[in-house]
């Protein structure tokens, strides 16, 4: 049976989802502006992959580390990619196998301009909500790192979030020279509605996306 245990170690809180069987590699999971590691999203999908046979560590950021609530500041931006080097660092000393990096929202943008930034660090991104422009500013898009991704990521993205439309996102997302796809989730927000829609499908693809 599956198991769920504190995880605390430098640079790194949150909770360490152990599969029951064979281990599949590893997935580092964050958060976004307003959340924290036990956000009911991060929870089910942590839960969800965790099922299929992967170590899944779910983390607050260094930002949220910081102060219980409130939102991130732009100049911690870079203190919050350190933490998710350092949680990748830890899940490897744990996993054998591949391991991906993922988040939701600001987790999420942060996670891919770390591998943008270092390629070698994961082999594959899992992109819950990316916020692809602030809402009703479609012309502040958050994706000149996008040409420099060299993993393959999946984005997974309700159809009324108001921060990008699927149309949006998906012409952002070929810029992308590695392996990119955007799953839509119909009728959902930015909160992807807490994690409540077919998860085993978004299992199934980032599975065989980053295969």
């Amino acid at each position: 049976m599956a198991q769920i245990v504190a995880f605390e170690t430098e640079g790194v809180h949150g909770f360490l989802h152990r599969p029951d069987g064979a281990v599949g590699g590893g997935l580092v999971l964050t958060h976004g502006a307003g959340g924290n590691c036990i956000a009911p999203l991060l929870v089910t999908v942590a839960a969800a992959f965790c099922a299929a046979g992967l170590h899944v560590l779910r983390i607050d950021l260094p930002f949220r580390q910081r102060r219980p609530s409130g939102p991130p500041s732009p100049s911690g931006a870079a203190a919050d990619r350190a933490g998710l080097r350092q949680a990748v660092t830890a899940l490897r000393a744990i996993v054998p196998g591949p391991t991906a990096l993922g988040g939701q929202s600001y987790g999420g943008r942060q996670a891919t301009m770390l591998a943008a930034d270092e390629p070698a660090l994961v082999e594959a991104l899992l992109l819950f909500s990316y916020p692809l422009h602030p809402p009703g500013k479609p012309d502040r898009l958050r994706t000149e790192h996008f040409p420099r991704l060299r993993i393959p990521a999946l984005f997974v993205h309700g159809t009324a979030d108001p921060f990008g439309l699927i149309a949006e996102l998906r012409l952002a997302v070929s810029a992308i020279p590695a392996r990119a796809h955007v799953m839509p989730i119909e009728r959902a927000g930015h909160d992807l509605r807490r994690g409540r829609f077919d998860l085993a499908a978004v299992v199934s693809a980032a599975l065989a996306q980053f295969a």
